[in-house]
């Protein structure tokens, strides 16, 4: 039986019409196909998938969100909403605890985590859980199917779009120094941008611009999968966007689209001066302590690394896609890093160490999202309480997350992007380790609807 294929993308998984023709380049809701209007066509066979890996779901998305996304720390207009509020259903705040790490609950998670990688066939996975009182760190599986190598939890892995956190966190750092305001429209820096002189730089943060994803294009799939190490431009991906009419009107609706990154990336150029990579590197990964973490230009992948596996081919048969140029990706979903830098990330993503107080706050303001109990915010979700993003990319996921109440990290990586019955294999392996450590608070995304395999979604 023919699988239904997937965009390209990044995964980041997104809210909208064209989640389901994205190529793999997900992170957030790569599973829930979110955004207003009717759900897109199918994409034909080998198109590529690109949203966050929980953010792309087949849901039918409501109305405008209602909750607050304003308020510039920067001297820009403010509007009606309270900054650090929370208009999702689980707030940054919520309560909840995560239980001891004793042998016994330590022997459960051994035993979900297996469970996971043999029911959806992943090659191998690595996963890092942190609280006050202990830590669970433990790798399951190979880093290479054919050499028979195991997983260990010190390789490079590429993380899709979780690579947003760091390109919007690069923006709010520049909005701190008084280089920007989150209201300003985009237009204000970048020319030729359709509706530029009223999209602002917010809602190209929380995903509310409306701004095609270009992922979704299928003139852009196809030069993909057709040419996985083909070197695209910036400026490349947004004319694959820009041909597209807007899905709506900015500021109405949410739906995850990797062209509000890259149009992120291009403004952080604009006002620092730097190429993305030199910034990130020296404005957020250096602060962070993240000495592991960088912003490939070119296809070239750190030592040591696992070898990563997609079916997002053209004829839907597995390839190992190590060696695939992200350059597609971009400041959606290029990045490089490892367990023990993400472990560092989460908390610094939740509590804002990088950031003031004012911008953090403004940050976590998530309002409402399709999705049940998730939010987005500016460059990041709210899952059940758990703040953070994923990832997808051909041949590799990423879920990273911080529980505030409990003070708890959850890492988890992995060496595929092939969905196991509609669901993303990050989501599933969450779920099952928070099912078990934080029972009141279940990282969780609903799987695509009427699909095999989850909508496109960015890194």
């Amino acid at each position: 039986m023919t699988k239904t294929r997937r965009p390209l993308a990044p995964r980041p998984r997104r809210y909208g019409r064209a989640a389901t023709a994205a190529l793999a380049l997900t992170g957030l809701l790569a599973a829930a196909g979110c955004s207003g209007g009717a759900a897109s066509d199918a994409p034909a066979a080998g198109a590529i998938t690109a949203v966050p890996a929980a953010l792309s779901p087949s849901a039918t998305t409501p109305g405008p969100s209602s909750g607050p996304s304003s308020g510039s720390p920067s001297g820009s207009p403010s509007g009606s909403g309270t900054p650090g509020a929370s208009a999702s259903g689980s707030s940054p705040s919520s309560g909840g605890t995560v239980v001891a790490l004793t042998p016994d609950v330590t022997a459960r998670l051994d035993s979900a985590v297996q469970r996971v990688l043999s029911e959806a066939s992943v090659p191998g996975v690595m996963v890092a859980l942190t609280t006050p009182d202990g830590a669970y760190l433990k790798a399951f599986g190979v880093s290479d199917k054919v050499a028979g190598t195991p997983m260990v939890t010190g390789l490079n892995m590429r993380i899709g779009s979780e690579t947003k956190t760091f390109t919007v966190t690069g923006l709010l750092r520049l909005v701190d120094q008084g280089k920007a305001g989150l209201d300003d429209p985009v237009g204000t820096y970048i020319a030729g941008v359709p509706g530029g002189d009223v999209i602002t730089l917010r809602q190209l943060a929380d995903m509310r611009s409306g701004l095609f994803n270009y992922t979704a294009d299928p003139d852009f799939q196809q030069a993909v999968i057709n040419n996985p190490q083909q070197v695209f431009t910036p400026q490349q991906l947004l004319g694959y966007a820009f041909k597209h009419p807007a899905d709506f009107a900015p500021g109405t609706e949410f739906e995850y689209s990797n062209t509000n990154t890259v149009l992120i990336g291009l403004v952080v150029e604009k006002l620092a001066g730097q190429p993305l990579d030199v910034f990130l590197k020296q404005q957020v990964f250096d602060p962070a302590g993240l000495g592991r973490t960088v912003f490939p230009t070119d296809a070239a992948f750190p030592q040591p690394h696992a070898r990563g596996y997609t079916d997002q081919t053209p004829d839907g048969t597995i390839a190992d896609a190590t060696d695939w140029n992200p350059s597609w990706a971009w400041a959606a979903g290029a990045v490089i890093s490892d367990l023990a830098d993400m472990q560092k990330w989460a908390k610094v993503l939740a509590t804002g160490t990088l950031l003031t107080p004012a911008t953090q706050a403004q940050r976590l303001v998530t309002p409402p999202s399709p999705l049940p109990g998730v939010g987005y915010g500016l460059g990041l979700f709210v899952n059940h309480g758990w703040i953070g993003h994923n990832g997808s990319l051909p041949g590799y996921q990423s879920a990273v997350v911080y529980l505030p109440s409990a003070q708890a990290t959850l890492a988890v990586l992995l060496n595929t992007d092939i969905s196991s019955q509609g669901e993303e294999p990050s989501t599933l392996f969450a779920k099952a380790i928070t099912e078990i450590v934080s029972p009141g608070n279940v990282y969780s995304f609903p799987p695509a609807a009427g699909s095999s395999s989850p909508s496109a979604s960015v890194a």
